[in-house]
C-alpha cells in the first residue's frame, strides 16, 4: 500500500496486542506470540522510518501486566532481553535513537542493563525516535508527574498559580517527543488500555483486526493511509482549519 508524502503523523503509538490469542489459536504456548510479534516490531519500526514518522512509541509492557503469571512474566522478561541485544545492531545502524517509558526501576537488572546501554549508546542518534513503554501506565505516568511538579512548586522553582500545560507536561516520561498524532490498537479490540492518557488528548485512532503477529507493513501503512484522510480541527470549523493563518493549524 502507498500512502501520501503528506501529512505524515510526527508520532505514532502502538498497542500492540494480540500475542497470545494469535499463538493460543495455532496450539501454541503464548510466549510463541510474543516471540513471534518481535518480528512485527522489526518491520513496523523500519516502515515507520521508511515514511518519516519522527517517534513512534510501543507499548510493550504495562503496569498491569506484572498481575500476570510469574512464569509469563519471567518469559516476556527474557524476551525483551532478548530483543535488545538482537537488534542493537538495526538501531545502531539506522540511527535511530532508542528511549524508554515509564517505571523501568521495576525492570530486572538483565533487562534494565541491556537497556540502560543502549539507550546511552543511541543517544546521539538522529533518527527517528523508538520509545519502548515498559512497566507504563498513563494513569501511574500522570500520578509521577503531578508529584514530582507538586514538589517543584514546593522547592519554589514553579508557581502554583502559574503553571502551564508545557509545565507538566515537562514531568512526563514522554518529555522531549512530538506530539501524538496516530494511536493504533491491534486484535480487534478498541478501547486504550492506560495508553498515553495525557498525550492521547487529540490523536487520532485507528483499530485494526489483525493480532500483532500478523500485522506487517501493509496494515501499517493502511492506519496511516486514513490518518491522512482525516481532518484535524482541534476544536475549530473546518473553515477556520482550513485558513493558511490559523494558529491550531501551524501545530499540527
Amino acid at each position: 500500500m502507498q500512502v501520501k508524502a503528506r501529512p505524515v503523523p510526527r508520532h505514532v503509538g502502538i498497542i500492540m496486542d494480540g500475542n497470545g490469542r494469535w499463538a493460543e489459536s495455532r496450539g501454541l504456548e503464548r510466549l510463541e506470540g510474543h516471540r513471534e510479534g518481535s518480528a512485527s516490531v522489526r518491520e513496523v519500526t523500519r516502515t515507520a522510518r521508511r515514511v518519516g514518522i519522527q517517534a513512534l512509541t510501543l507499548y510493550a509492557f504495562s503496569s498491569q501486566n506484572w498481575a500476570r503469571p510469574a512464569e509469563e512474566v519471567a518469559g516476556l522478561m527474557d524476551l525483551l532481553r532478548d530483543y535488545l541485544e538482537r537488534e542493537r545492531a538495526e538501531i545502531m545502524d539506522n540511527g535511530i535513537r532508542l528511549k524508554a517509558v515509564g517505571d523501568v526501576g521495576r525492570l530486572p537488572r538483565f533487562v534494565k542493563d541491556p537497556l540502560d546501554r543502549l539507550i546511552a549508546d543511541s543517544a546521539e542518534n538522529t533518527g527517528m525516535v523508538l520509545s519502548l513503554a515498559l512497566s507504563y501506565g498513563g494513569r501511574e505516568e500522570i500520578l509521577h508527574a503531578a508529584s514530582r511538579m507538586a514538589e517543584a512548586i514546593s522547592r519554589g522553582e514553579l508557581s502554583a498559580g502559574r503553571v502551564e500545560e508545557s509545565d507538566f507536561e515537562s514531568f512526563l516520561w514522554t518529555n522531549g517527543l512530538p506530539p501524538l498524532d496516530l494511536v493504533v490498537r491491534t486484535s480487534g479490540e478498541q478501547r486504550i488500555s492506560n495508553f498515553l492518557l495525557w498525550q492521547m488528548a487529540y490523536a487520532e485512532l485507528c483499530f485494526s483486526d489483525a493480532l500483532w503477529p500478523d500485522f506487517r507493513t501493509d496494515e501499517f501503512l493502511r492506519c496511516v493511509s486514513q490518518y491522512q484522510q482525516r481532518e484535524r480541527r482541534f476544536g475549530l470549523t473546518s473553515a477556520q482549519v482550513k485558513r493558511e493563518d490559523t494558529p491550531q493549524r501551524a501545530k499540527a
